[in-house]
């Protein structure tokens, strides 16, 4: 069932109801959920909000189209609503960001009147919990420029007897190229930027609220530092491994030859890998 909206969701109060109904729900990977697909036409990007992204992320100025992860932020107020819903299983309040494929089919022009689309197409089991899939496609006069699949996942028991995917096994360190200091702002400078205002990456005390003795760098931000590092590509897929605790150090690591390219922290803990080429696939 497509939901044609006329201006995007004022994100605040989207926010705040999937906040109000997080503890009444009971996650499971077997639940049910709404088949909506919301479409916002007309969307533009903002050029003062574009340009605080672009310097946040380190992106080069001036930008010729939009970054390849720009679209999602265009997008997220229609996610949040999906995923705030009443009748959506998962709680709002606590989703990690644990994977995103994008993938660029044409052009994006920083002046373009974009189409935007997002459903959720599926939940899946975690060894930590349930996932669930969330789609957005976006088109240029009627062409589909760009796509994406992020997984978020919901962390609760699991039932005995499950077998979801272990967890992935170590890998060697990638050639460091640049080690980065996050500071310990930079939830609230990325949530100024795009919106995403999840309170595990705003203060010590909100991220204590769901488990993390700190506030963490929201994954949008690493992928996007990373890309921005790396160079212009048109398809990429990311897995974000192990929260970016603030403040802190990363060193980013990366083998074009094979487009794989890597955070890690001071320990050695992969944070993020990603690699380059692989994309979204249609749901």
């Amino acid at each position: 069932m497509s939901t044609v909206l006329t201006k995007s969701p004022a994100l605040g109060p989207v926010l705040a109801a999937g906040a109000l109904r997080s503890p009444g729900k009971r996650p499971s990977a077997g639940a049910s959920y709404p088949d909506t697909r919301l479409v916002l036409p007309g969307v533009r990007a903002d050029p003062d909000r574009l340009a605080r992204y672009a310097r946040l992320c380190a992106f080069p100025a001036p930008l010729g189209h939009l970054p390849l992860p720009y679209p999602h932020v265009l997008a997220f107020p229609l996610a949040m609503r999906l995923l705030g819903a009443r009748d959506f299983p998962l709680p709002l309040l606590g989703l990690v960001h644990t994977s995103v494929d994008l993938v660029r089919h044409a052009p994006l022009p920083v002046s373009g009147s974009y189409e935007l689309t997002v459903y959720v197409s599926g939940l899946a089991p975690h060894r930590r919990g349930t996932e669930a899939t969330v789609v957005t496609r976006a088109r240029l006069a009627g062409e589909p420029v760009w796509e994406s699949r992020s997984t978020y996942l919901s962390r609760h028991r699991t039932p005995d007897g499950s077998t979801p995917a272990p967890p992935p096994e170590p890998s060697a360190p990638l050639p460091p190229l640049a080690s980065w200091d996050v500071p310990g702002d930079l939830g609230r400078a990325y949530a100024a930027a795009s919106g995403d205002r999840n309170p595990i990456h705003l203060t010590r005390l909100t991220a204590r609220l769901f488990g993390f003795p700190r506030a963490i760098a929201h994954g949008m931000w690493t992928a996007a530092r990373c890309l921005a590092e790396y160079g212009d590509v048109d398809a990429v897929r990311v897995e974000f491994r192990a929260p970016v605790p603030l403040p802190g150090v990363v060193r980013y690591g990366a083998a074009p030859e094979d487009g794989r390219f890597e955070l890690r922290g001071g320990d050695g803990r992969v944070h993020l890998s990603g690699r380059v080429g692989a994309g979204a696939r249609d749901a």
